[in-house]
């Protein structure tokens, strides 16, 4: 085990920030927080390591940003994967006394790198499991608390070993299922999804030339146009990430490959015009589902694991006995959600100027298409509500607004989460303007300057603005 043996830091700002910049695009507030740590480092050598937790739909670079990192400080890099992890001896290793006893993945890892402060990476910590032989999270307490990891027990070893100098790097997609103990031992560093631009820069910057050279290609004999790339971005793929649009230029390169060896070609340029050969028809349409404004049909907008999405929600009145119909396998928080917007139309149908309707005679029914995909969270409240108001006043709604926002039974409109990724999900749409909760105008921040350009953002208090901003009339 390397008791006392330490790699040296090779701590030089200017050149770690020209390592992260050259391995990935953009990623700003993760390459601020490693260069402060690599600053503070050089002031004081003996400072403990840092647990950082990059949250962050697939595919956009958690797990190479490690590499990058030990590349940058000099330190040896080592990585394990936790995902579907259930036996706590995984972490803290097996006593002597049982055959086949192994030390823990910690102490393993720190045994084959052979030093005892490299950058060692945590893969999916989301996705551990428990069962009847113990619980991995918690046997991770101790290893991912700075305070007590300088004397970490292993069961194998039965020896306390120092992790202070160890910088563990932990990922995760979502943090709901990471238990909260062992979220408060971690500095979160949330990554949201690439921009069409950022995605464009970093595919003519890294996933080509990679591409090209995986398949055995020259650089010369292939060249794709601006416009081409725009579009295999916008209409074959529709993610955060950037793994599905490298995989639709490894799909382009091989159809190339295969030409080459069969002798028919040696050079391709595609363009917007013959981009169909390589890839067929296109898988998404940019444009919005809906091309005209309608009665009852309002857009939402929702976060999901691998990015947002524009989430549409229709209502409808039909003759019935005053029931509430929700469909679209949605959860008990957006039942609740819909319910309250019931709710809040009916208590204030002479404010909204809707005449006065015979419920008792009337069911509504609040539809969400994709009836497959299960849905649940309060920020839809906004958008039912909008919806039913419409239908019953028969007037249509915006087709360019989506709006986001809890509504509660007085027509308040209160915050959500998610608000980076919801926006990125509405750029994608082809949407221009985006009702908020006025408590979220904190969080706009965030969202990068090339989006807030694009989008118009509408900070809002009560419902009454909403309606404003998103009925026709």
């Amino acid at each position: 085990m390397p008791w006392s043996r330490s790699s040296k830091d090779v701590i030089d700002i200017l050149k770690a920030k020209t390592v992260l910049d050259k391995d990935h695009y953009g990623l700003d507030n993760v390459k601020n927080r490693i260069l402060e740590y690599l600053s503070v480092r050089k002031l004081n050598p003996k400072m403990k390591g840092p647990i950082l937790c990059f949250v962050g739909p697939p595919g956009v670079g958690k797990t190479s940003l490690g590499q990058s990192i030990a590349r940058a400080m000099k330190r040896k890099f080592i990585r394990i994967s936790l995902g579907g992890m259930r036996d706590e001896a995984e972490i803290r290793g097996h006593r002597r006394t049982y055959i086949g006893a192994l030390p823990g993945r910690i102490l393993q890892g720190l045994k084959q790198g052979g030093t005892n402060n490299p950058v060692f990476m945590m893969d999916e910590i989301d996705k551990l499991g428990s069962d009847f032989r113990g619980d991995p999270s918690s046997a991770l307490l101790e290893a991912l608390d700075p305070e007590q990891n300088s004397e970490f027990s292993d069961h194998f070893l039965n020896l306390p070993f120092d992790l202070s100098k160890v910088m563990f790097i932990l990922t995760a997609n979502a943090i709901d299922s990471i238990p909260s103990a062992l979220l408060d031992r971690m500095e979160l560093i949330n990554l949201s999804g690439y921009t069409e631009e950022e995605k464009m820069i970093i595919a003519s910057k890294h996933l080509i030339p990679r591409q090209i050279k995986e398949n055995g290609l020259k650089s010369r004999s292939l060249s794709i146009s601006a416009g081409a790339l725009r579009q295999v971005i916008s209409e074959y793929t529709s993610e955060s990430g950037l793994r599905n649009l490298e995989r639709e230029i490894s799909s382009i390169c091989r159809k190339m490959a295969r030409q080459i060896a069969e002798g028919r070609k040696k050079t391709f340029k595609i363009s917007k015009g013959n981009l169909h050969q390589f890839l067929g028809v296109a898988k998404y349409i940019p444009e919005m589902d809906q091309e005209n404004s309608q009665v009852g049909l309002a857009t939402g907008l929702a976060w999901t694991q691998v990015g947002g999405e524009v989430l549409y929600v229709e209502a409808s009145l039909i003759g019935g006995k005053g029931e509430l119909i929700v469909t679209g396998q949605l959860g008990d928080v957006m039942q609740e959600s819909a319910r309250a917007a019931v709710t809040y139309t009916r208590a204030n149908l002479k404010t909204l100027g809707i005449k006065k309707k015979d419920f008792d005679s009337l069911d509504i029914h609040i539809h969400v298409p994709a009836g497959a995909i299960p849905k649940d969270g309060p920020s839809a409240g906004t958008a039912m509500a909008t919806a039913l108001i419409s239908a019953l006043a028969e007037r249509p709604v915006r087709n360019d607004v989506a709006m986001t926002g809890e509504i509660t039974l007085r027509g308040r409109v209160l915050p959500i989460g998610g608000l980076k990724e919801k926006s990125l999900g509405a750029l994608r749409a082809g949407i221009r303007k985006i009702i908020i909760p006025e408590k979220n105008k904190k969080d706009l921040t965030e969202i990068p300057p090339i989006v807030r350009r694009k989008i118009k953002f509408i900070p809002v208090q009560h419902m009454e603005q909403v309606l404003e901003k998103s009925i026709v009339d």
